[in-house]
């Protein structure tokens, strides 16, 4: 049978749920869903997929991926990010990652744009191996990191790295509305040839006058990293602007003392990719770890996310942020001690609710996985 790759019209779409909803006594034990999934995965309502239609190399070590959903998606918001589940090495794995398009397009996708990391098993097998015509199970767009509805007087984006997803979406997003205002972008890379969307940033430059970029490359020449001086020196009216800031936690850090040093600490908003993590106490000790319900008994030490110590141990457990905000990893103390990574706060009592993805062993522990 030819695989139509269409969405159903989007005005099909209510009176598709109402359809279904008599079809499915007739698909018992199943759903209507479930068999239109073997003619279009897209199709489906009872789980949410969306179909790659295009891989682009940004750089030697980033992709662009570009994703069709599936029925039950909903538009984002530029700045938001998504859930998206991995198959790789006869495991499913769920990351998030930001959606580096603005909601604009026509075509009805998105896309996601990810830099392989050291060590990321995950990343890397997305950038080599996802092709084009592999589904993938996605989540809903979610997250806070976006522009207000009212107009941003003067926005000034300074991002590094892979975290220019959310700055060009929402840069994107502006110009395809037509109210782009007067907006300063500092963006840092090492080198040239390491600008994560580089060449699109450089078309935005070239093709609109209020948009004015900034790229600094860290690793040639002069020192060019984040400074109040250089700050002062590329965007004088820094202290007057809405200011939107996503990258590695030494450039947030950076940010975060320069704006409260200024008193305008109010007007920076930061997305981060990972969890800001407390100071460890220098007499802190790890401890075997024991999942219950796997049966799986390894060590911790006390600065390993409990999540990364169950994945190194073999397990799939499961997962979504990795940062300790979508709960999705939370599971139950059954005995012993773990530390908050965050907070330095240590739970000790049975029947505590864990996130495996920020917290570490602070001595021998039991969890209910």
């Amino acid at each position: 049978m030819r695989q139509d790759n269409r969405e159903l019209p989007g005005s099909s779409h209510s009176i598709w749920s109402r359809l279904s909803g008599i079809t499915d006594y007739f698909a018992w034990p199943l759903r209507t869903s479930h068999y239109l999934e073997l003619v279009n995965p897209l199709w489906t309502t009872h789980k949410l997929q969306a179909r790659v239609e295009k891989v682009w190399d940004e750089t030697r070590d980033a992709r662009t991926i570009t994703l069709r959903p599936g029925l039950n998606w909903r538009g984002h918001r530029a700045g938001q990010h998504v859930r998206v589940g991995i198959p790789a090495n006869g495991k499913h794995y769920t990351r998030t990652y930001t959606i580096s398009s603005p909601p604009e397009r026509d075509d009805h996708c998105f896309t996601i744009t990810v830099k392989a990391i050291d060590k990321g098993t995950i990343s890397h097998h997305i950038v080599r191996n996802i092709k084009v015509g592999d589904y993938l199970p996605i989540g809903l767009p979610q997250g806070d990191f976006y522009l207000p509805d009212a107009q941003p007087v003067q926005p000034l984006f300074i991002t590094a790295g892979s975290g220019i997803t959310p700055a060009f979406s929402m840069v994107s997003s502006l110009i395809a509305q037509g109210r782009l205002p007067d907006t300063c972008h500092l963006h840092y890379s090492p080198h040239e040839f390491d600008v994560v969307l580089g060449k699109a940033l450089k078309a935005l430059d070239a093709e609109h006058p209020r948009y004015q970029l900034h790229l600094l490359y860290t690793r040639e020449g002069a020192d060019q990293h984040f400074s109040e001086a250089q700050l002062e020196a590329l965007c004088p009216d820094w202290k007057s602007r809405d200011v939107y800031a996503c990258g590695p936690p030494s450039l947030l850090e950076a940010l975060e003392a320069c704006f409260e040093q200024a008193g305008c600490s109010r007007n920076l908003h930061i997305e981060r990719f990972r969890a800001p993590f407390t100071e460890i106490p220098a007499d802190a000790v790890g401890g075997k770890v024991r999942f219950a319900q796997s049966g799986v008994d390894t060590e911790g030490d006390s600065e390993t996310p409990l999540l990364k110590v169950a994945e190194e141990a073999g397990m799939n457990p499961p997962h979504g942020c990795r940062m300790g905000i979508c709960h999705t990893c939370n599971t139950t103390l059954v005995s012993g001690c773990v530390r908050d990574l965050r907070t330095g706060e240590v739970l000790n009592e049975a029947g505590s609710i864990v996130q495996t993805c920020i917290c570490a062993a602070a001595g021998d522990c039991e969890l209910d996985l």
